[in-house]
């Protein structure tokens, strides 16, 4: 999917999610959970829940965000692009109307001087590793 074919679609947006869990390559971040902040756009056409009002005609953003919270909780991951990998995965997987995904994966407070470090991805779903 190409950017002009996402911007035809309409946006849904996951904003500042914070959950705690264990990340890094420090042996005090392998047993000491951390805030993980993270933030998502989802790109999917919206139009067919607009005209029904069904929930079963949109995507289930509640049900995204839970496996995005259970596997941040009980996943223990070594780096931030492991883990944004493995979360944008989760959207394709969760709803096949998802046609690409932007995500945002911080750690508040883990350098000196800076409120957090992070690292952002864009995904479609032809070129996820979930399709790889």
């Amino acid at each position: 999917m190409t950017r002009e074919a996402e911007a035809m679609l309409d946006q849904i947006h996951i904003k500042d999610l914070l959950i705690s869990g264990i990340l890094g390559i420090n042996p005090d971040e392998r047993v000491n959970p951390q805030d993980i902040l993270v933030n998502a756009t989802l790109w999917a056409d919206t139009r067919p829940a607009a005209r029904s009002d069904t929930i079963e005609d949109a995507v289930n953003y509640r049900t995204i965000t839970k496996r995005l919270i259970a596997h941040i909780e009980q996943g223990e991951p070594m780096l931030v692009e492991r883990l944004v990998a493995e979360l944008v995965d989760i959207c394709f997987d969760s709803d096949g109307r998802v046609a690409a995904v932007e995500m945002t994966v911080e750690k508040p407070g883990a350098l000196r001087h800076a409120r957090s470090v992070g690292i952002t991805i864009h995904r479609t779903r032809e070129g996820s590793a979930a399709d790889a």
